[in-house]
């Protein structure tokens, strides 16, 4: 399989096997919904349009590989393990795709959350140029691989760096997003700013769980925003956890509001319990410093724009660092 054959097998999935249309996705993605109550319909529906609109247009994979000119052109021996994260539909997508962009052979630990979308995916791959039968590997244990990407918590994180630690690696952690508003939003950004709340449950490291606001913030605007995500709260396991931390804001007598089962509190740390977002105020433009070891993305009137934090481009990394460059260097 040189690169072009690559790129072509990549765009048939997400031309007729990602599609609405296609039965067998259907089926995959009633089971999904079956196996992990927390994949929506409606979210593996966003999910799926995300990959096939920003990852799989025959011409932005092209211009994507021209970026990188020590890609090889033909396959390699290099084994590439994956450590998939299921935090959200798909999420391991990207990293199987740079891997097998990049021509090396991908080993795959799937998650456990998320194995009957991934499962599918690799199914379609290699209907769609048996080759690729030889070039993915799904183990229940990585071993014996070249180089590893690995994602998951901080925990989980510390294992990693222990177990892949000598060999070329990427190992994300907990990440977060926040939003900067000054309090001109409209009703169309703040509707925006919703999305990148609450797609997925708020789950993902692109999820804004914190918003900085200027004293004297009138919350009533983004409070009715969130109310169109007011019917997560009829999903059992997402109303166990609001019920949680409602309870625990009564206990400490803290201030909250409520926009129909998701909490907003006061508090300094931009990591949130599913079901809350946090606030922070600051004053005279002086905005509370950032960690970048913490956050993702920022969305606002200085970053990114509100509604985008889920649709990013290919070439957009986790964490800034660039996965298909890491793979180009493992000849």
């Amino acid at each position: 399989m040189n690169i072009q054959a690559r790129i072509e097998a990549f765009f048939t999935l997400g031309d007729k096997y990602l599609n609405t249309n296609n039965p067998s996705f259907s089926s995959a993605k009633k089971e999904a919904n079956v196996q992990n109550s927390w994949f929506l319909p409606e979210f593996i529906d966003q999910s799926t349009k995300q990959i096939v609109e920003q990852f799989l247009q025959r011409q932005d994979l092209n211009n994507w590989v021209n970026f990188y000119p020590n890609i090889s052109t033909a396959p390699t021996n290099v084994k590439v393990g994956i450590v998939m994260a299921g935090n959200i539909p798909m999420v391991g997508f990207h990293d199987l795709l740079s891997v097998l962009i990049a021509g090396h052979i991908a080993v795959i630990k799937l998650s456990s959350k998320d194995k009957v979308l991934m499962q599918y995916v690799i199914d379609s791959l290699i209907e769609i140029n048996p080759i690729l039968k030889e070039r993915i590997i799904i183990q229940e244990q990585l071993k014996n691989c070249d180089a590893y990407i690995a994602t998951g918590s901080n925990s989980a994180g510390e294992y990693f760096e222990q177990y892949f630690g000598k060999y070329p690696h990427i190992i994300r952690k907990n990440k977060t997003s926040i939003a900067i508003l000054d309090g001109s939003e409209t009703i169309d950004e703040l509707n925006l700013l919703a999305d990148d709340m609450m797609l997925y449950f708020g789950m993902g490291c692109r999820n804004v769980t914190q918003v900085w606001v200027p004293s004297g913030y009138d919350f009533l605007p983004l409070v009715t925003a969130l109310k169109k995500y007011d019917y997560l709260i009829d999903q059992h396991k997402y109303k166990h956890n609001y019920d949680y931390q409602l309870a625990l804001l009564m206990m400490n007598r803290q201030y909250y509001m409520d926009a129909g089962g998701i909490l907003l509190s006061e508090n300094p740390s931009p990591f949130a319990a599913l079901s809350q977002i946090h606030y922070q105020f600051y004053e005279n433009n002086k905005l509370p410093e950032i960690n970048p070891i913490n956050v993702q993305c920022i969305v606002g009137k200085t970053g990114l724009p509100f509604g985008s934090l889920q649709k990013p481009s290919i070439s957009q990394y986790a964490d800034g660092v660039d996965t298909l460059e890491f793979l180009s260097t493992l000849l």
